[in-house]
């Protein structure tokens, strides 16, 4: 185990240079409450104390050193906590857990804590990660992700600095080279078929990016919770690639090792099963009985696709009891959103003037305003009549179909001079804690009480009325909703001539 932190010194110190100091700080809190909470279970357990294993101090090294390097300093304490106790010692302590305790730490960092997990602006450095960049479509420098020049956590970062630790272990045969080899492979072929990018580059910064080569190479290779035959461990490395480039690909986050580390974890039982070689003496099956079909030994699988189908069957005749009584709630959700959007409005009506726009506005293909706005549609819009029948605005309702997790549909309230009214979402389907902080007023009244023409999106504090400061973290989600209103304004203005 010494040896294995004394590999994760070089991406340590390179994320400390980095960092600056506070890193340092983390990654200390991070192992020394790893340290302590192992020594106290085991005090309070009456179990022999196993500090001095070592397994304690790499579980805190590498949580820590997956973490963003702006987390207040609870975050790590905590999480070394849930690591060490919940996920190692309640299982029976060091070869005994079914998950890496580091890994899972932080995924339970992630989902209790996301807002705090994804900020990675440090002061004088740029706080989007590579993944980010990438997700956006845009051009990434090989050379800076390479030495480490970039956003992201504390010892991810430099991937020349990962490399010299992962090469040490493999000189020291204390891992093998199936997993990460293994890994790397099925995952470059993987984004190679499958990427949102193109060529060699966009592979080759896929690799360098996030957390891939220090979960290939010290994580993936846990002693633990990683296959011990060759034909597990090639088995278990392509397996991590392709889940991997799965949740990155198509998942609602751009990263997806530490899930892909932690599913794999949970099949390498079955992995063993299944590589495990025919012992000496025995044919080939000869320890698991008798061949043949037997009822009895899939009695299990017939009672699991049993149920599922009556499952299915009920899901199916629930959702058609249910449709009519969903639509009926839409409805009502839409008109209490116009209400809010309009202020002082009593009723709404077709406004043709603004549906001619929108026809001569979209194009064939659907294509609105010659694609200026991204993958834009204008859903409807309706005039806002006072008690008296006396029109006093427009409600407009358009979607994004560029959202990171799905279309992303608002209603707009207008006034007759094109000020914004109110803002509402119908439909939002974006990352808890990060992008679905879209609907909080704090990002919503930015947009409210204006007039321009188009509105700006910038990362650091608006300075100007048509400025939009976008959430941090969801780049493409504040983007995605920036355009939808500057399409609806585009609306208003041309129905106005």
């Amino acid at each position: 185990m010494y040896n294995v932190a004394l590999a994760l010194l070089p991406a340590t110190a390179f994320g400390v240079y980095r960092f600056g100091l506070y890193a340092l700080a983390i990654v200390a809190v991070s192992v020394a409450f790893a340290l302590l909470s192992e020594y106290v279970f085991q005090k309070l357990a009456g179990q022999k104390v196993t500090v001095s294993d070592g397994s304690a101090l790499v579980t805190g090294l590498l949580l820590g050193l997956n973490l963003p390097p702006t987390v207040p300093l609870w975050i790590p304490a905590l999480g070394s906590i849930f690591a060490v106790i919940f996920v190692k010692q309640f299982f029976g302590g060091i070869g005994q857990n079914f998950m890496n305790p580091a890994l899972g730490a932080r995924c339970f960092l992630l989902i209790s804590f996301t807002g705090i997990m994804s900020d990675y602006a440090v002061d004088g450095i740029s706080g989007a990660t590579p993944l980010a960049a990438l997700a956006e479509g845009q051009q990434v420098n090989l050379a800076q992700l390479f030495i480490g020049f970039t956003g992201g956590c504390i010892g991810e970062i430099s991937t020349l600095a990962i490399l010299i630790g992962g090469i040490y272990l493999l000189l020291k045969k204390i891992i093998t080279w199936e997993i990460p080899v293994c890994y790397l492979v099925s995952f470059a072929i993987f984004e190679l078929i499958f990427g949102k990018g193109s060529g060699i580059t966009f592979v080759l910064a896929q690799l360098c990016s996030g957390g891939l080569m220090l979960g290939a190479f010290f994580m993936a290779t846990d002693y633990v919770t990683s296959p011990i035959t060759k034909k597990g461990k090639i088995v278990y490395g392509i397996l991590l690639g392709v889940l991997t480039g799965v949740l990155r690909t198509f998942g609602a986050l751009p990263e997806g090792v530490s899930y892909a580390i932690i599913i794999s974890n949970l099949l390498v039982p079955l992995i063993e099963k299944v590589t495990m070689p025919t012992a000496f003496g025995y044919e080939n099956g000869a320890l698991e009985g008798k061949k043949g079909f037997s009822f009895a030994a899939y009695k299990s699988a017939f009672t699991l696709c049993g149920i599922t189908l009556v499952a299915g069957l009920a899901l199916g005749g629930i959702y058609q009891l249910t449709k009519g009584p969903i639509e009926k709630a839409e409805l009502a959700a839409q008109a209490e959103a116009y209400a809010a959007v309009c202020p002082g409005a009593e009723s709404f009506d077709v406004d043709e003037t603004l549906e001619a726009a929108i026809a001569s506005l979209t194009a064939e293909d659907g294509t609105v305003a010659d694609g200026q706005f991204g993958g834009i549609v204008y859903e409807s819009a309706y005039a806002a009549l006072d008690g008296s029948g006396n029109r006093t605005g427009c409600v407009v309702n358009v979607t994004s179909k560029e959202g990171f997790g799905g279309d992303i549909t608002i209603s707009l309230g207008f006034d007759e001079e094109g000020t914004i009214t109110g803002m509402e979402f119908l439909t939002i389907n974006e990352t808890a804690g990060l992008g679905m902080r879209a609907e909080e007023e704090s990002f919503r009244s930015q947009f409210v009480g204006d007039n321009v023409e188009a509105f700006e999106l910038t990362k650091d504090a608006a300075s100007s009325d048509d400025q939009i400061q976008a959430l941090s973290g969801a780049t493409i989600t504040s983007n995605a909703v920036t355009n939808a209103v500057n399409a609806a304004l585009y609306l208003v203005n041309s129905a106005a001539q």
